[in-house]
């Protein structure tokens, strides 16, 4: 990929976290997590996808699972000590992470919310995901980047 650098690939490069940058033909609106793997000729199992929720308590969550699945709420909650979460509105989605819809990565948001990756990150070599902006994704170590994001992995997507 040419200069073009996100404000992800710039927290990747400050703290010399080895990643691959990927660019794919995209409009003014973002495409699917499926869409993306196929256009970049990857694994849906190794692309994620980064989703946003509120739990009962006011505070925000974020969840990476591969593009294929849908979130499990239920099991989310659980697994961040809520009573329940839900999605928060797509126009909610830039003032509470920074990004937009289709462009939101597990790093650099506004705040470090608690962010859960779907366990199956810890079975892959290469994980890819959103590079903050649409059109861009990157490619790392599932551990470099749930170490980056102080995350954790827990069993979060529908069966």
């Amino acid at each position: 990929m040419a200069e073009f650098k996100t404000n992800v690939m710039r927290i990747l490069d400050k703290e010399k976290i080895d990643y691959k940058a990927f660019e794919y033909p995209h409009g003014k609106e973002a495409v699917d997590g499926l869409t993306v793997a196929r256009l970049l000729d990857e694994d849906p199992k190794c692309v994620f996808k980064t989703l946003v929720t509120q739990g009962a308590s006011g505070g925000y969550f974020v969840f990476v699972v591969p593009v294929e699945c849908e979130l499990d709420l239920k099991k989310c909650a659980k697994s961040v000590g809520e009573k329940s979460v839900e999605m928060i509105h797509v126009k909610d989605i830039t003032k509470v992470t920074g990004y937009v819809r289709g462009g939101c990565s597990p790093l650099g948001m506004k705040k470090q919310y608690v962010t859960t990756f779907h366990q199956t990150a810890r079975d892959i070599d290469t994980i890819m995901v959103s590079a903050g902006r649409i059109g861009y994704q990157i490619a790392l170590a599932p551990s470099d980047l749930v170490a980056l994001a102080g995350g954790q992995y827990a069993d979060i997507v529908r069966e």
